[in-house]
């Protein structure tokens, strides 16, 4: 049995008390009964809808090793008889837990953040390194303040790459979090128009991002989107934190690791990137001109961080999309024949909007098949709203969808700023979008979900999915290079 920590070395970590017959140590650590395995240490987190220690029976039944729980809920607890460590603040000592697996960690740390990608990004990280050595990287997108303590937590003292998702919506956040992780490489992928609403320009936008640098280790590198037009806030923020080493990537021609060929597919794509002197060319798994933007940083940190990038490149000819994130389903239909489901629902904002209808158009579709679009609401954006939404009109055109359903009220603005030659239907939500989609999609189709994910869009790729079975075998389609 791997142990992940030992008790006494956890209980020092967080300068808890002790009680009961401790164990000799965990195998995992946990924050939610559903997904707790046998041997984990359960962490009573209290949320801002739940309170972990209503669920320490749960735990318990589930297999926990041992209890972390606050003093002041001892009393609520009463007679569970199970080991447990007691403390102050339980948030805080899963902090403490991640100082201290940060502390101890001998291998390389990258952390990850900006407007878009940050997830797919750490995928492909978490991929690409699997291939030449032992990588631990944050589960989904555990990038806020107790994803990223928790992640930090999980970390094995032997792994080789680690790799965390670092978030914000508001000026500070990433600050606190990267003081935990203290990369040794800090990677921004894109600044964009997310959370604009909370931010008055896209300046403030790169500044709360670029507090990603304030935590680099002495000697570290900052790797930076050369093609992004915040490219000199983010140059100029990186050396005022203190750091020499800030490299580029892109297809800017002053790039550390530039793109000089880029072949887009409906399934795939084919680059070709120089970096260190040499040229290297690979295939990359999932489709998108967006998807190749983010390998260029994957193949910068891979490089930076000392691993074999030939291997690494090789490994990301095997990259998927994520759910929700660009994953395709390749569904039947009655009628016979089969139509595909791009999953975007996860999130949107005008960046990632953009990319998504870019993917649409790469896709081909087949026989007497149509491109259609459906979209929700992209959130947090304030008063620059309306005029966000009705921008995405021209990539809508672009994308050549012949059929567009919009849902939301934010969605009017685009709704009204798009050519009368469209087939469009705006309504108010997934709800109603629902029964019309499901009746319009025919075989040889490509159809697109995108939305902010409280808009609910996911509903939709759940009753497609539901609806419409998957393909015996998943073909991929023949590839359109553009």
């Amino acid at each position: 049995m791997n142990l992940l920590w030992r008790t006494e070395a956890l209980v020092g970590a967080m300068s808890g008390r002790p009680v009961g017959n401790m164990p000799a140590g965990i195998t995992g650590i946990s924050i939610d009964t559903r997904t707790l395995q046998p041997g984990d240490a359960f962490f009573a987190i209290k949320g801002d809808l739940h309170d972990g220690h209503d669920f320490a029976t749960a735990a318990i039944k589930a297999g926990a090793a041992l209890l972390i729980v606050a003093e002041g809920k001892l009393p609520a607890l009463g007679r569970i008889n199970a080991p447990m460590i007691v403390v102050p603040d339980v948030l805080a000592a899963l902090e403490s837990t991640g100082i201290a697996a940060r502390a101890r960690a001998r291998g390389k740390i990258i952390a990850v953040t900006g407007s878009a990608g940050k997830t797919t990004t750490k995928e492909a990280l978490r991929r690409g390194l699997s291939a030449v050595g032992r990588v631990h990287a944050s589960d989904k997108s555990f990038n806020n303040h107790w994803g990223v303590p928790l992640t930090l937590a999980r970390l094995p003292e032997d792994c080789e790459f680690a790799i965390f998702e670092v978030g914000m919506n508001h000026p500070g956040e990433i600050r606190q979090l990267v003081k935990f992780v203290r990369p040794h490489i800090a990677l921004v992928t894109l600044i964009a128009a997310a959370h604009l609403g909370h931010f008055r320009s896209m300046e403030e936008i790169a500044r709360a991002k670029a507090e990603i640098f304030e935590g680099v280790e002495r000697g570290g590198h900052a790797l930076i989107n050369r093609d992004d037009r915040q490219w000199k806030l983010l140059d100029r923020a990186a050396r005022d934190a203190g750091i020499e080493h800030v490299w580029g990537f892109g297809e800017h021609a002053r790039s550390t690791f530039r793109l000089v060929k880029c072949q887009l597919g409906g399934e795939s794509s084919a680059i070709t990137v120089k970096m260190a002197g040499q040229e290297l060319a690979l295939t990359i798994g999932a489709p998108g001109r967006h998807m190749v933007q983010n390998v260029l940083g994957v193949l910068g940190a891979a490089y930076l961080a000392g691993a074999n990038v030939p291997e690494v490149a090789k490994a990301l000819a095997g990259l998927e999309a994520e759910q929700g994130r660009g994953k395709r389903h390749i569904l039947r239909h009655p009628a016979g024949g089969e139509f595909v489901l791009i999953d975007e629902s996860y999130n949107a904002n005008p960046a990632s909007m953009r990319a998504a209808l870019d993917l649409l158009r790469a896709t081909p579709v087949q026989a007497s098949g149509r491109r259609i679009a459906v979209l929700g609401d992209m959130l947090e954006l304030g008063v620059h709203a309306p005029k966000l939404h009705a921008s995405l009109a021209q990539p809508i055109v672009d994308s050549t969808a012949d059929l567009v359903f919009l849902g939301g009220s934010e969605m009017e603005a685009l709704a009204e700023a798009l050519p009368k030659d469209i087939a469009v239907q705006h309504l108010a939500g997934h709800d109603e979008i629902k029964p019309m989609l499901l009746d319009a999609v025919r075989p040889g189709d490509v159809v697109m979900i995108k939305s902010s994910k409280s808009i609910g869009f996911s509903k939709l790729v759940d009753a497609m999915l539901r609806k419409f079975p998957a393909a015996a075998k998943a073909v991929r389609a023949t590839e359109q290079i553009n």
